[in-house]
């Protein structure tokens, strides 16, 4: 009996056993059909891997605070969020005693800071104050108010410190939160550490 081949151009038909139309026609088909298990693999791969951005935006930033003049204030981003890096003068730091009566958390009990940041300065060098800028009352970011501001919601007496124009609440130069204010606490302090005399990496704990 005549093997029956296959008819050029038949969708229908395929090479019988043996015939080297077949061998061919089903290693094309397996090669084909390999291509297409890589190529469908290659996006669902890419899809689990996180983008450059993703990791960087929970990773450590370093700052450079060689720039900063004193009483200069620089803002960064981390995770996000604005960080303020201060230069405190002496006179701004002097600021920063005599009106623990008026704040609402003087010791920093109640608020969001390292253990190496609860003190008065609120920082591991009292020099340079690291916080993040936004109001503990509903996100708000405040703005930087030196003594001697001209703005009519603080007070004549006011020693420096910062001003949230959203609902008036007021915090010193180390972000301690005044009482009678909307915000329930003083501003929070990320961790952070120095990398050297002139940067700080935001993000990653003191030693």
């Amino acid at each position: 009996m005549t093997p029956k081949l296959a008819t050029p151009g038949c969708t229908s038909c395929s090479p019988t056993p043996g015939d080297p139309q077949r061998r061919l026609w089903l290693m094309s088909t397996a090669a084909a059909g390999g291509v297409a298990a890589v190529s469908t693999a290659i996006p669902f791969v890419s899809t689990l891997a996180p983008s450059e951005r993703a990791r960087a935006a929970g990773g450590p930033v370093e700052v450079d605070i060689s720039d900063i003049p004193p009483g200069g204030l620089k803002t960064v981003e981390w995770r996000g969020k604005p960080v303020w890096v201060l230069r405190r003068t002496p006179e701004m730091l002097a600021a920063l005693q005599g009106h623990d009566d008026a704040l609402a958390d003087p010791a920093s009990a109640r608020s969001e800071q390292p253990e190496y940041a609860r003190n008065p300065a609120r920082a591991l060098r009292p020099e340079v104050f690291v916080a993040i800028g936004i109001c503990t009352h509903l996100g708000c970011s405040p703005t930087n108010a030196p003594r001697g501001n001209a703005n009519p919601s603080l007070p004549t007496d006011w020693p420096g410190g910062f001003f949230c124009p959203c609902h008036g609440s007021s915090f010193d130069g180390a972000g301690r939160v005044f009482k009678n204010k909307p915000a329930p606490t003083n501003l929070e302090i990320p961790p952070h550490r120095y990398a050297g005399d002139t940067r700080i990496v935001i993000g990653d704990d003191a030693a």
